[in-house]
């Protein structure tokens, strides 16, 4: 039985009037049980108290989640997030389906584990079972809500938009295909398959724009950006394919005002690779803003833009290093002091990169050697420290994904 301390109130007034008795084996018992209510009252509303608070501690927690992408078990590694930055793990998820296998890169895309805009939601993508997980994300907390085939061969990586969810699917007939998002399951968008350019178009990365309007796919082997509108009912416009203004394209993410920031691998030699910005016209065209900012590095295939859209950062696997850059309100990208601002040990790999919703920390999927990568951000400058490594997951094993909140 569970007792209230009005209760336990309501109980000592109404028995006050036998207290006079005070040598009364009945009266002693009747003390007895009033003492015995009035601390588990007690104990009651502390065990409240605590439970309010541990409820607002979950809540508040920061995680960074990393994609296995095993080939016989597909898993999501959660790393708890320490005041100063420092990750902890405290458990694994599997998703359901099977990953890629392989060694280092072999989705070869951004984006295949990402969360939804609130955070409420973590995508992870199957590439060899072909499907998606959904997972309800409490803190460092998951729960599996659902696993959907993707619409197509080898899905390798996903956006969300409020309830829209697209997966990008890059092997044989390369596609995207759209899902409602509803208490956390996916139903199919009737009409939604869209081709891109071509078959096996190496596609690699997939991006809604912040108001919605605009869907963006990067293919490799055409070293295009599609451009598609994104309709009311959630299905899309005809793709309109964009030449890229470098070679290599590769990531393409969003700004909060809008800018298009894509990284792109270079035409070669040694620390080739670069970005650039755009501008979506209303015609699904590009106008390029800046073109091909060297990034003073090798393989530069990811990128992260901070939530404020003041910096955005990109990856250099090649190099084991990251650079940096400021975003003016227009969109034109120009060089943080150095452009390194970040640098990994040597056979690190740095592939995904990922900035925490408060944009404090920006955090490397190292796939050579199996670690994360911690670095603080100075949320005045962008300048980057470098906190260490952290996490004990398998080097050169295909690891491929990584989220943050």
């Amino acid at each position: 039985m569970k007792y209230s301390a009005d209760r336990c109130d309501l109980l000592l007034r109404s028995q006050s009037f036998h207290l006079h008795a005070t040598g009364s084996p009945i009266v002693r018992a009747q003390r007895s049980f009033l003492l015995i209510c009035s601390v588990a009252a007690a104990l009651s509303v502390a065990a409240s108290a605590a439970n309010a608070a541990h409820s607002v501690e979950r809540r508040a927690e920061h995680a960074v989640f990393v994609m296995t992408n095993d080939a016989d078990a597909n898993e999501v590694r959660v790393f708890e997030r320490g005041h100063a930055g420092s990750l902890h793990e405290v458990r694994s998820y599997t998703t359901g389906g099977r990953g890629s296998g392989g060694t280092i890169d072999p989705l070869e895309s951004q984006g295949s584990l990402t969360l939804s805009h609130d955070g409420n939601w973590l995508f992870a993508a199957n590439a060899g079972s072909g499907t998606v997980s959904v997972f309800r994300v409490e803190g460092t907390r998951l729960l599996l809500t659902d696993e959907a085939p993707s619409g197509g061969a080898e899905p390798n990586a996903i956006a969300s938009y409020g309830e829209f969810v697209y997966v990008l699917n890059t092997a044989g007939s390369s596609s995207v295909v759209g899902f409602h998002l509803a208490h956390g399951r996916l139903q199919r968008i009737e009409n939604s398959l869209r081709f891109l350019g071509r078959n096996e178009a190496g596609a690699a990365s997939i991006a809604f724009s912040p108001d919605g309007r605009f869907l963006l796919v990067t293919e490799r082997t055409a070293n295009r950006i599609d451009a598609f509108r994104v309709l009311a009912n959630g299905e899309l416009s005809q793709v309109h394919g964009n030449p890229s203004a470098a070679p290599g394209a590769f990531a393409a993410s969003f700004s909060p005002r809008g800018t298009l920031i894509v990284s792109e691998t270079g035409g070669g030699g040694e620390n080739a690779s670069t970005v650039s910005s755009y501008t979506v016209r209303a015609d699904l065209t590009l106008q390029p803003i800046s073109t091909a900012v060297p990034t003073l590095g090798a393989a530069n295939c990811w990128n992260a833009v901070t939530p404020d859209g003041r910096f955005v950062y990109v990856s250099n696997a090649g190099s084991a290093s990251i650079a940096g850059f400021a975003v003016a309100p227009s969109g034109a990208l120009s060089a943080l002091p150095g452009t390194i601002v970040g640098s990994n040990t040597d056979g690190a790999t740095n592939l995904d990169i990922a900035v925490s919703a408060d944009g404090a920390f920006l955090y490397s999927l190292n796939a050579g050697d199996g670690t994360i990568g911690v670095f603080a951000i100075d949320q005045h400058s962008g300048a980057l420290t470098n906190l260490g490594a952290a996490g004990r997951l398998a080097a050169n094993a295909g690891l491929n994904g990584i989220a943050a909140n």
